[in-house]
């Protein structure tokens, strides 16, 4: 201790003296210990992030990647990357229901009828891409929000009644695809482009690299200012320059390792917008706060005068809408829409990368963010598991616990927040 002590004084005297090496050592070692103290104040409130779903992430890649050298090789990285969107798109829309602490079981039945009214539309009937396309993510939109209302007025929860629009959506979406049973979609058309188009140029994943890394900076230094202004408690620069630095770090990376293979995907980058886009939606609104607060406790949103109705059935609306253009995306994948699209593990696999990102079971914790990394678990598993010619029974039981071990940790987080008065 006595030497930290000494080697501190030094640096200080340095840095003092205008020591330029020194005044940088010195500013990314306080930046350091400032993460540390406040990752440390964070723990003891029970506040764990998205620390334990990043652990888990990379305890899965280096797990894979010690099976089979190709886990990580830029084909597979970037098949993977293309792989979360559709479902993680879906999750994103159950993110905010799962603020509200409800549960929309209707997703995936939702996204199966969508991919069935722009493949009849389209196919069937000639109707142009873009206009199948919008009338079928407004097909999502309509069906959330009847939910929605409905949760509203009659106070039934949320699980129950999606539960019956599970089946209403997927028997509508059977009389939707008719006797056919499968629609084969244009292969060359704007949906089938949703998955299947990169950028080739290096500079536009770059590009992109930057552009988040200077997002996050100019976010971050902004909502600092305006608690600040407001006195309240905010972030040091060093903290925001620190997080700004690593993410810069993760964005190139990732764009080097998709520029070796076809590129950056357009459907990774239209996931992303969206997600950036919903998560300042959610945190640096009017409305988000609305729904943080509702999720925090329905009896006292109403005593402060907040629109449950409106806001209950916005959100559901929100998670019909992305569904809906979560299933394209499915879609475009197998270029074709079929009576078992929106079945099988589609609805499991949407909830649990939600709840695995770290987005509470309770209601009033998580972030659109959570979607994106509980997906990236979920699939990593799927993808390891099929290089390394694992059994599919093998992979749900792993998938199982991991989603057992969120569900825990989302528990014992809640209650060491209540114990320090901030749940």
């Amino acid at each position: 201790m006595r030497r930290t002590t000494e080697n501190t004084q030094a640096d200080d005297a340095a840095a003092a003296a205008g020591d330029p090496s020194a005044r940088r050592g010195h500013t990314l070692s306080r930046a350091l210990q400032d993460w540390g103290a406040a990752l440390r104040r964070r723990f003891r409130a029970g506040e764990l992030g998205s620390l334990p779903v990043v652990l888990v992430l990379a305890t899965v890649w280096i797990v894979f990647q010690s099976l089979n050298g190709n886990f990580l090789s830029p084909r597979n990285l970037s098949n993977l990357s293309v792989d979360i969107v559709g479902t993680g798109l879906i999750a994103v829309g159950i993110v905010f229901v799962l603020l509200l602490g409800e549960l929309d079981l209707s997703v995936g039945s939702i996204s199966g009828l969508a991919a069935a009214v722009f493949a009849v539309l389209n196919v069937h009937h000639g109707a142009p891409e873009w206009l199948a396309l919008i009338l079928a993510v407004l097909a999502g939109t309509a069906a959330g929000a009847v939910q929605g209302y409905s949760c509203a007025k009659t106070r039934v929860p949320a699980f129950v009644l999606t539960l019956a629009g599970l089946l209403t959506w997927n028997g509508l979406m059977l009389a939707v695809l008719g006797t056919s049973g499968t629609v084969n979609l244009d292969e060359n058309g704007l949906v089938a482009d949703l998955t299947n188009y990169y950028f080739t140029h290096d500079a536009v994943a770059y590009c992109l690299a930057a552009l988040c890394a200077g997002a996050v900076f100019t976010i971050s230094y902004l909502d600092r200012r305006r608690r600040t202004a407001a006195d309240m408690p905010h972030r040091s620069l060093r903290h925001i320059a620190l997080r700004a630095g690593a993410i810069a770090v993760v964005a190139f990376v990732s764009a080097y390792l998709l520029n070796r293979f076809q590129g950056l995907p357009l459907a990774l980058l239209i996931f992303l917008v969206v997600v950036a886009g919903l998560d300042i939606l959610l945190r640096h609104t009017h409305y988000g706060r609305q729904v943080y607060a509702l999720g925090g406790g329905v009896e006292a949103a109403r005593r402060a005068s907040l629109n449950v109705t409106g806001i209950r059935t916005a959100v559901l609306a929100a998670s019909g809408t992305m569904a809906a253009i979560g299933g394209l995306f499915l879609a475009s994948r197998i270029t074709s829409v079929s009576q078992t699209s929106g079945s099988g593990v589609l609805l499991l696999n949407a909830i649990a990368a939600a709840v695995i990102g770290g987005t509470s079971l309770f209601g009033g914790r998580g972030t659109t963010w959570s979607a994106v990394l509980g997906m990236l678990v979920i699939q990593s598993i799927s993808s390891g598991m099929a290089i390394t010619d694992t059994p599919t029974a093998v992979q749900l039981v792993i998938t199982g616990g991991v989603l057992f071990a969120a569900v825990v940790i989302d528990a014992l987080s809640r209650r060491s927040q209540e114990a320090h008065g901030r749940a």
